[in-house]
């Protein structure tokens, strides 16, 4: 199976995080993780790229294949970010998944993430979870 090239994870919660970027290290699905806490630093990280804005040898810096994203965050909430990414350029956006994570099943939840043709995963992330996202979206793997 093919690794991916890097993965976002973007949720508020530290512990989250922690779980999330221990499982997919677990999991061995790609070398490169890159955590934020919010979507407004991971927007700009991702604009960064857009740019060139960074240097290429410096391993924090990759375009990633798949992207976790909180749906309820301070600052710049999942669904705010992808209003944002959506008008990043097609070079950053190409070949990239965008998975939203949240606790609530709350159908308008749901319905806004099918808006973004986003997949939508309850919490918590789970193998099952992961391998099917990564069948369903990434059938070269």
């Amino acid at each position: 199976m093919r690794k991916l090239k890097g993965i976002l994870l973007i949720d508020d919660n530290e512990t989250s995080n922690f779980l999330n970027h221990r499982l997919l290290n677990r999991m061995e699905v790609t070398e490169n993780i890159r955590v934020f806490t919010n979507g407004q630093n991971a927007l700009e990280y991702l604009q960064k790229i857009e740019k060139g804005d960074f240097n290429p040898a410096d391993p924090n810096y990759f375009k990633p294949e798949l992207i976790f994203l909180d749906v309820n965050m301070p600052i710049l909430d999942g669904f705010e970010f992808l209003q944002n990414y959506h008008d990043l350029a097609d070079n950053v956006k190409q070949n990239t998944v965008i998975a939203m994570l949240s606790t609530s099943s709350h159908p308008q939840d749901t319905v806004r993430a099918n808006e973004y043709a986003a997949p939508y995963i309850l919490k918590p992330l789970t193998v099952e979870k992961v391998k099917h996202l990564l069948t369903e979206n990434f059938t070269n793997l």
